[in-house]
C-alpha cells in the first residue's frame, strides 16, 4: 500500500521535508502544493535580488522535485482550489510548510497612511511576487525610513541605494529597477529600538554597505560600545563582534560626497507616522537598553520622509481548521493534530537562515514516520480528478522548468533573468509551447 503525504508550501522548509521523506519513507508518494506556479518560496521572493548566489540554492531542491515519487502541484491554492478537508481525506499525513509571509504591524498612529509598506510587500514588489508586483510604492520624496535593524531592513536600503550597474548580477524586476532609478532618493534611514549589539543583521550583509557607488553609510560613533558584553550562545558573540568592528569602521571613515546617505539610527522607537493624505515624516522616541529591553527616555524627535517600510517581523496567516499560537501554528515538536504536522517558520517563527530549515524538517519527518497510520488514502489520483473537474490548471515541475527557461531567455542584459510577475503570463508560456 502506498503512503500518500501532502506538503503545503514549496519553500525551503517544505522541500527539505520532501527530501527527508524520500530517505526515511522511500516508498511514499509525496505531493507538494504551492499557490503560485513557481516553487521555492522564500528563495524566490524573499532573498534579496542582488544575492543571486543564494537564490541558486534552489538547484538542490530542483533535484527533489524531479524525483519520480514527488509530484509538484503549482498554481493550486489549498483552501480555495482544494479544501483542507479534502487534503485530510486523501492523504495519510499533511505537512504545513506555509511560512510566515505576513507583516507584523507597528501598532502606532499613521500606520495606514499611503506610503507605509510592510517589508514582506515591499520585498515582494521588487522581487516580482504576483501578489505585490502592482504595489507601486511611493518613492517620490528624498527620504525613506525603514523600521528595523535586521538583514531585511539592510536589504531594502541596499537595493534602493544601488545603481543599475550594481544590479548587473541581480534579477530584480525591471519595473522595480526603473522606479528606483527615477526616485529622488537622498536619505535612507534604518531605525532600531535597541542598540548595535542587539541588531539582527549579519557581518556579510552589513559589510556590503561599505562600497556602494552612490551611497555612503553613516554611523554615529557615540551609539557604539567599546566591546561586546554579555553571555551569548555558540558563534553569536563572534558575529556581534564582527558587526561592531564593521560599524566602527563605518563610523570612523571620512564622509564621501555621494548623492545618498544610509543612516544607521539605534535606540530609536517609532511613535507616530506623520502626514495628512500620505506619509510626510516619522516621530520617534529615544530609548536606552536595560537588561536587554528598550526603555523609553521621553525624548522625541522627528525625521522627514515620504516612505516608511516596516521590517519588524512576520507571522503566519490563519488556516481554516488549524489553531494559531501567536504568529505561528500551534504545535508540539511539529505535531499539530492527528496526521497533521508543521515545519519551518510556521512551526518556530521567522528565524534562522535557509539551511536552518534542514534539521528542523528532518526532525518532524522522523516524528511522522514514528506515528504514521497505514490507512488507505487515494492521494494524487483523487486530487488530480478534483482539479480537472474544477478546471484548475495544475503546474507540474516540467511545466515550471519551461517557464523558468523562458525567464532566462528574456533576461535584460547583463542581468541573468527577468522573472514573470503575473500568473497569466506564466500560463501563456505553456500555451505557446503546447
Amino acid at each position: 500500500m502506498t503512503i500518500n503525504i501532502a506538503i503545503v508550501g514549496a519553500g525551503p522548509a517544505g522541500l527539505y521535508a520532501a527530501d527527508a521523506l524520500l530517505k526515511v519513507l522511500p516508498e511514499s508518494q509525496i505531493d507538494v502544493f504551492e499557490k503560485y506556479p513557481p516553487p521555492y518560496g522564500l528563495i524566490r521572493y524573499g532573498v534579496a535580488p542582488d544575492h543571486y548566489k543564494t537564490r541558486n540554492t534552489s538547484r538542490q531542491f530542483a533535484r527533489t522535485l524531479e524525483d519520480n515519487n514527488v509530484g509538484y502541484f503549482g498554481n493550486v491554492d489549498i483552501g480555495s482550489d482544494i479544501t483542507f478537508a479534502e487534503l485530510k481525506e486523501n492523504y495519510n499525513a499533511i505537512i504545513l510548510a506555509v511560512g510566515a509571509y505576513n507583516d507584523r504591524e507597528l501598532g502606532i498612529p499613521g500606520e495606514k497612511l499611503p506610503g507605509v509598506y510592510g517589508a514582506c510587500a515591499f520585498v515582494g514588489w521588487y522581487n516580482g511576487h504576483p501578489e505585490f508586483r502592482d504595489l507601486n510604492p511611493k518613492l517620490d520624496q528624498p527620504g525613506v525610513a525603514v523600521i528595523g535593524i535586521g538583514n531585511v531592513a539592510l536589504d531594502v536600503c541596499r537595493v534602493l541605494a544601488k545603481t543599475r550597474n550594481e544590479h548587473s548580477n541581480s534579477d530584480i524586476s525591471e519595473y522595480a529597477l526603473q522606479s528606483i532609478e527615477k526616485a529622488p532618493l537622498e536619505e535612507l534611514h534604518m531605525f532600531g529600538r535597541r542598540g548595535p549589539i542587539e541588531a539582527g543583521f549579519t557581518p556579510k550583509e552589513l559589510g556590503e554597505t561599505r562600497d556602494l557607488e552612490r551611497c555612503h553609510a553613516l554611523v554615529d560613533s557615540g551609539q557604539l560600545p567599546e566591546t561586546v558584553e554579555g553571555e551569548f550562545e555558540g558563534r553569536e558573540k563572534g558575529i556581534k563582534e564582527k558587526n561592531l568592528n564593521i560599524l566602527k569602521e563605518l563610523a570612523n571613515r571620512a564622509v564621501e560626497k555621494k548623492p545618498i546617505s544610509m543612516n544607521f539610527s539605534f535606540y530609536s522607537s517609532p511613535k507616530e507616522i506623520l502626514g495628512v493624505d500620505r506619509v510626510e515624516g516619522i516621530r520617534l522616541e529615544k530609548t536606552e537598553v536595560i537588561d536587554g529591553r528598550a526603555v523609553p527616555t521621553g525624548e522625541e524627535f522627528e525625521v522627514p520622509c515620504g516612505t516608511v517600510v516596516t521590517a519588524i517581523g512576520y507571522h503566519t496567516a490563519p488556516i481554516s481548521g488549524v489553531t494559531l499560537d501567536g504568529g505561528i501554528i500551534k504545535n508540539s515538536g511539529g505535531r499539530v493534530d492527528r496526521g497533521i504536522y508543521v515545519v519551518g517558520w510556521a512551526k518556530r517563527g521567522p528565524s534562522g537562515t535557509i539551511p536552518t530549515n534542514g534539521p528542523d524538517s528532518r526532525d518532524v519527518v522522523d516524528l511522522i514516520a514514528s506515528e504514521l497510520e497505514s490507512t488507505n488514502k487515494a492521494g494524487r489520483e483523487a486530487i488530480n480528478a478534483l482539479l480537472e473537474k474544477r478546471n484548475i490548471r495544475r503546474i507540474n515541475f516540467e511545466d515550471w522548468q519551461l517557464i523558468s527557461e523562458q525567464e532566462f531567455a528574456q533576461a535584460i542584459t547583463p542581468r541573468p533573468r527577468e522573472r514573470f510577475t503575473r500568473v497569466e503570463d506564466m500560463l501563456a508560456v505553456l500555451e505557446k509551447s503546447a
